[in-house]
């Protein structure tokens, strides 16, 4: 597919992301007729022999992980933690003056970080090991040197937000082989992964954690890449990519049974597409099992009874609205 796209467009520079954002559908249809040929009903029955041992846990709930986009108000910022969030994804690596400017950006991330850590840091969670609200600081590869983030971590920890910081996603351009194991956080790789090498290259270069978006970048590639980091000590956890509600569940079924990543108590994943689809309640109906009671979150966290795993969250179902969309 990516060497379809590169012959497309004429050129070889078309990111892995693209070819596997566009086999998602097709992967999850293949997964979805493998399980109703061979009468599987469970998503544990779905997962390789050789991928089970990353997949051991049964949370009984998750976290839902909700994203602070470069616009988002402080507001914003504090209704997400009176609902019950207990981590928050924050965007950095804003460019406020549209020219590239690294220094720039850099004070613009150290007051973002400042503001929101001042109207933030006093928001208890039972669900981290320090008991406070965690950020999930996510650069999209926007910084160029080990010493500049680190200059952005220096000043978290002047502020006392370092200790705060669950996670580091991406700080460097994903064509990038800094090493990161001298950075105080633990820094995670996801624009960077699209394959099981490329999980084992940043493992290398000192990542401590990997982003697995099986709606995103398949089911099929995220469930062998989180047996590659298991096998190498490493955890997981699930990211979103602003999706429906019944993708969702797709990456809630991975999320439930990953280890909780270290510092918090129970299993996370981001998800925004309530923050950003309209009519997310119509979207909601289309559900092949709408109204369940693992759909809405409470509390900032989606409750996982028996029901959800006995249905694998209705992802191996029909969807009565999309088959109707078929002639």
């Amino acid at each position: 597919m990516l060497a379809y796209g590169n012959t497309l467009l004429g050129h070889g520079r078309l990111r892995p992301t693209f070819a596997l954002n566009a086999l998602v559908a097709v992967d999850n249809a293949a997964w979805q007729l493998h399980a109703a040929t061979r009468g599987i009903e469970s998503f544990d029955a779905l997962i390789p022999p050789d991928c089970r041992a990353a997949f051991t846990e049964r949370h009984a709930k998750v976290g839902n992980i909700p994203l602070l986009s470069f616009g988002s108000t402080v507001a914003e910022a504090v209704e997400a933690a009176r609902l019950g969030h207990s981590v928050l994804k924050i965007k950095i690596g804003s460019d406020p003056g549209k020219n590239g400017d690294q220094e720039q950006m850099l004070r613009w991330d150290c007051n973002r970080i400042a503001e929101l850590h001042t109207a933030l840091r006093d928001f208890t969670s039972e669900e981290t090991s320090h008991g406070r609200i965690a950020y999930y600081l996510d650069a999209n590869g926007r910084y160029d040197s080990p010493d500049r983030v680190q200059r952005l971590l220096d000043h978290c920890a002047r502020i006392g937000a370092l200790d705060r910081i669950l996670l580091l996603e991406e700080p460097f351009p994903e064509d990038s082989d800094q090493d990161v194991s001298a950075l105080p956080v633990r820094v995670a790789a996801d624009e960077s992964a699209h394959s099981v090498a490329d999980v084992m290259r940043r493992i290398d270069a000192g990542y401590r954690a990997i982003a697995l978006k099986p709606i995103a970048k398949t089911l099929s590639l995220s469930l062998q890449m989180a047996a590659a980091a298991h096998r190498r000590g490493v955890p997981c956890f699930c990211a979103d990519l602003t999706v429906n509600p019944i993708l969702i569940d797709w990456n809630k079924n991975v999320a439930a049974r990953l280890a909780p990543l270290p510092g918090i108590k129970s299993g996370v994943f981001e998800s925004n597409g309530a923050q950003n689809y309209r009519d997310w309640k119509r979207l909601q109906g289309y559900h092949p099992l709408p109204g369940s009671s693992w759909i809405e979150p409470s509390r900032g966290q989606f409750s996982l009874d028996d029901s959800f795993y006995a249905a694998a969250g209705g992802i191996l179902l029909p969807s009565a609205h999309y088959r109707s969309l078929v002639p």
